[in-house]
């Protein structure tokens, strides 16, 4: 087993197809993650504890996920097929279709594999979006994108 998660709860990452990138740590989540940050747990709990986009509504639905991503320029997209100069991210779910939760997010690296922060665990780079599909996360239901950002030039 690549990680410290629980390998019933993501039963396609393995040590083929997933490498873990960080040690585990509470500080932050993969909606964080997704959004480029890892000092903060990003959520829409109503009480307002945790971090979320001013103005976006704290409901754990699709739809303020996709506004809460949109302030960061995403916009929803048809597919998670890798695209020079496009970063993707990808929203899984669970429930019925047209209703789904939203239950975690991934972001696509250049290389068109994918990251993911596996809730209070690592942060793991994984083959395909599915391979973390499963009961804890379900599936993706439905892509974002944005014009990839250039990397900082450190000179």
């Amino acid at each position: 087993m690549p990680g410290s998660w629980p390998p019933n709860e993501l039963p396609h990452l393995a040590e083929d197809n997933c490498e873990v990138k960080s040690k585990a740590t509470k500080r932050y989540n993969c909606v964080a993650w997704a959004a480029g940050e890892d000092f903060r747990w990003w959520w829409p709990d109503p009480m307002g504890k945790d971090y979320w986009p001013l103005g976006i509504p704290r409901a754990v639905t699709v739809e303020a996920f996709l506004l809460a991503y949109g302030t960061l320029g995403f916009k929803l997209y048809f597919d998670g097929t890798h695209q020079a100069g496009i970063e993707k991210l990808a929203l899984y779910g669970k429930g019925q279709a047209g209703a789904e939760v939203p239950t975690h997010a991934a972001l696509q690296l250049e290389n068109g594999e994918w990251t993911s922060k596996i809730g209070r665990f690592e942060d793991v780079y994984h083959k395909t979006a599915a391979a973390v599909e499963g009961p804890i996360y379900g599936h993706v239901i439905c892509h974002l994108a944005r014009p990839r950002r250039p990397a900082p030039d450190l000179e």
